[in-house]
């Protein structure tokens, strides 16, 4: 059997940066086993597979079932590679819709076109904060030293938020690199499965890198799910409805959030098709 994918990179407007996501088009479902072993294979930050209804096509529908894998596990929401399938059904798909929907482990998730960008509708999951001196040593390992002004945790999404102090410039958050490996067994309780580290920019709205071991991803590049949690953070934090973020991982990339109506968040992005070819299963 041979499973037609494409590798993307999302949140960028240039190969070899951003965040790369591999997209899988089922014409028939697979196993969730084989699901697993292909983004496995893979082996990068997320690995999605689209499947449609049994008399629509992927040209033509406007609603698709979407999952994503990481190297070891299933997840419940992924930003960047929602953006990659969608950029595959408009771009190598030629689907002509100007909005398509996905049903996914997180509900019915909209991806719209936008000039050259495509705008991701997605749920809102803000943080709260957690008790003083809690994950001490999990934020003290990660920041690596940089100040911290204050920690909270989206329960929803287990990705605990350090916002640091904004004396922090971009330059020292790219600089930092923390020992990944040690941080699930300074976590292990279950409540955290992600670390982002944020702060104010001069220019940008605000700035983020984000950790997850927890989920076979050393670091993210670009990570469209964080922008859940920081986009009502930082809404709050300036008095803003539409921000423009990065995300200074090595590879890094730009994001556009705005805060919508209904408990939803959008995040907005372009992507470059960079690998075409299939997977023999």
């Amino acid at each position: 059997m041979k499973i037609p994918i494409w590798t993307v990179d999302a949140f960028t407007n240039k190969p070899f940066s951003g965040n790369p996501a591999a997209v899988c088009l089922l014409e028939d479902d697979i196993p969730d086993t084989l699901k697993q072993a292909i983004a496995t294979e893979m082996n990068i930050s997320e690995t999605c597979y689209l499947t449609k209804a049994e008399n629509e096509s992927f040209s033509e529908g406007h609603q698709f079932g979407l999952r994503w894998f990481t190297p070891t596990n299933e997840v419940p929401l992924c930003g960047h590679a929602t953006l990659a399938a969608a950029t595959v059904l408009f771009q190598v798909c030629k689907n002509s819709n100007q909005v398509i929907k996905f049903d996914t482990l997180s509900g019915v998730l909209e991806a719209k076109r936008k000039d050259d960008k495509v705008v991701l509708d997605l749920p809102i999951n803000a943080p709260e904060a957690v008790k003083e001196g809690e994950f001490k040593e999990l934020v003290l390992e990660v920041c690596c030293g940089l100040p911290v002004q204050e920690v909270l945790l989206s329960k929803t999404t287990r990705k605990l938020l350090i916002r640091l102090d904004d004396s922090v410039t971009m330059a020292q958050l790219e600089k930092i690199t923390p020992a990944i490996s040690k941080l699930p067994d300074l976590e292990s309780s279950g409540r955290v499965a992600g670390v982002i580290l944020t702060a104010k920019s001069k220019e940008f709205h605000f700035i983020s890198r984000y950790f997850a071991p927890w989920n076979g991803i050393p670091e993210d590049p670009v990570t469209g799910s964080a922008h859940t949690v920081l986009g009502p953070y930082w809404s709050d934090q300036l008095a803003l409805q539409t921000m423009l973020a990065r995300q200074c991982s090595p590879r890094g990339g730009v994001l556009e959030v705005s805060l919508g109506r209904g408990g939803r968040v959008e995040v907005a992005g372009e992507a470059v098709v960079v690998l075409e070819g299939s997977i023999q299963a």
